[in-house]
């Protein structure tokens, strides 16, 4: 996951600027800088104090903005706009506040002599690597507009395919929410109801329903301690994965998960291929754009075999050797990329590696989505209609005994 870098550096100016970036690594950081124009002086990792919370609940810009932004400059570039003008119309037009805030930094800072890539460096929470390193290429290239439209397609598709994964993993929790509110609710709320009546009337209660009392009894006495274990474990548990170590045996146990495991390694596998296809198109040197891949294939797993692949490329070995040390890449996608490797076709073979993924994803989505609905009825059924059983079983013991 990015880190803080905070860094000194001297301006072209020779002037002592300091301030902070977030990547995934130091080199990252060095880089950016130097691409806007700096000489780095010092760079090191910010030290994060034991009493920060990270509440982020996922990326630092918005997917979908940052799509509509890329076809529109790509179109204004394509018909002879340049690009100070294309920015400043895209400025006034856009609906995001935010955005259009950052665009017109980029502005003022192509206006003062920066280029169009090093005034996206200096957006790193707006734009991610792969812009960054795609935007530098088409303009090294010449073919910025042709660069633009690729981007911009590439990250509709990852749109796509976060809204399938997150259409099948909505449902179930949000039923399984619903389940947790009304089985509280009623043991807070109505099962006391139903234990002062039982009371009056004395006698030995069914088995159900003194464990369905007593549960609500327990409930009643230290539901603040079942709210602080809640939100103490939540926080413990963000930090947790904040960490290297920490996401990654997450991302190991999810790719584990029997149902949603095969899922979710099919979606990064999907973006995998998607970005590095994009990348190489864009004329991307492999090792960079395996590091760039790395971090946006959304699972620790992945990136880790990523990693120890790029080591193995470095050392003379061809990308599709490389990945076939690792089980996480399935013998389908390394036989494709060594295909493509052998053909000079690796982007094209790549495209088709994605393409063949986002439709299992899809596939799965639909059968995930007809299997999971009744089941989920089914668990909310027995929740709910068993609680309720269990609450008026004496009722109908005490009609039996009228009889």
């Amino acid at each position: 996951m990015p880190a803080t870098y905070v860094y000194k550096v001297r301006d072209k100016a020779g002037r002592l600027v300091e301030g902070s970036l977030e990547a995934q690594s130091e080199q990252l950081v060095v880089s950016r800088l130097r691409e806007m124009g700096y000489v780095p002086l010092s760079v090191a990792r910010k030290a994060r104090s034991p009493w920060t919370i990270d509440i982020s609940l996922g990326q630092k810009s918005n997917l979908k903005d940052l799509v509509v932004f890329s076809r529109q400059l790509a179109t204004m570039i394509d018909s002879g706009l340049s690009i100070l003008r294309a920015l400043s119309i895209l400025a006034e037009q856009t609906e995001s506040k935010s955005l259009a805030k950052i665009i017109g930094d980029m502005k003022v800072d192509i206006e003062q002599g920066l280029s169009f890539s090093q005034a996206v460096a200096r957006q790193p929470k707006t734009f991610p690597p792969l812009y960054l390193a795609m935007v530098r290429a088409g303009e090294v290239g010449g073919v910025l507009d042709e660069t633009m439209t690729r981007l911009a397609a590439t990250l509709e598709k990852q749109l796509e395919l976060r809204a399938k994964v997150k259409s099948a993993m909505t449902y179930p929790i949000v039923v399984a929410a619903i389940v947790v509110l009304i089985v509280t609710g009623m043991l807070l709320f109505v099962v006391p109801m139903f234990e002062g009546m039982y009371k009056d009337l004395g006698g030995k209660l069914p088995l159900p329903t003194q464990i369905l009392i007593n549960a609500s009894q327990l409930m009643l006495h230290i539901w603040w301690l079942v709210a602080i274990v809640m939100v103490g474990g939540t926080v413990a548990f963000r930090r947790w994965i904040a960490k290297p170590e920490g996401r990654l045996r997450w991302d190991q146990f999810k790719l584990r998960v029997p149902i949603f495991g095969p899922l979710m390694a099919k979606s990064a596998l999907a973006r995998f291929a998607r970005t590095l296809a994009a990348l190489i198109r864009s004329g991307v040197p492999i090792m960079e754009s395996l590091d760039i891949v790395g971090d946006t294939t959304g699972n620790a797993v992945i990136s880790r075999a990523l990693v120890a692949a790029r080591e193995r490329i470095r050392l003379g070995e061809s990308v599709s050797t490389a990945l076939t040390n690792d089980d996480v890449f399935p013998p389908m996608v390394v036989q494709m990329i060594a295909v493509g490797e052998e053909t000079g076709a690796l982007d094209h073979l790549l495209e088709k590696i994605a393409d063949f993924y986002d439709a299992e994803v899809q596939a799965t989505v639909d059968s995930l989505t007809s299997l999971i609905e009744p089941a989920l009825m089914v668990f909310m059924g027995v929740s709910v209609g068993g609680m309720v059983i269990a609450l008026y079983l004496p009722m109908f013991q005490l009609i039996n005994l009228v009889k």
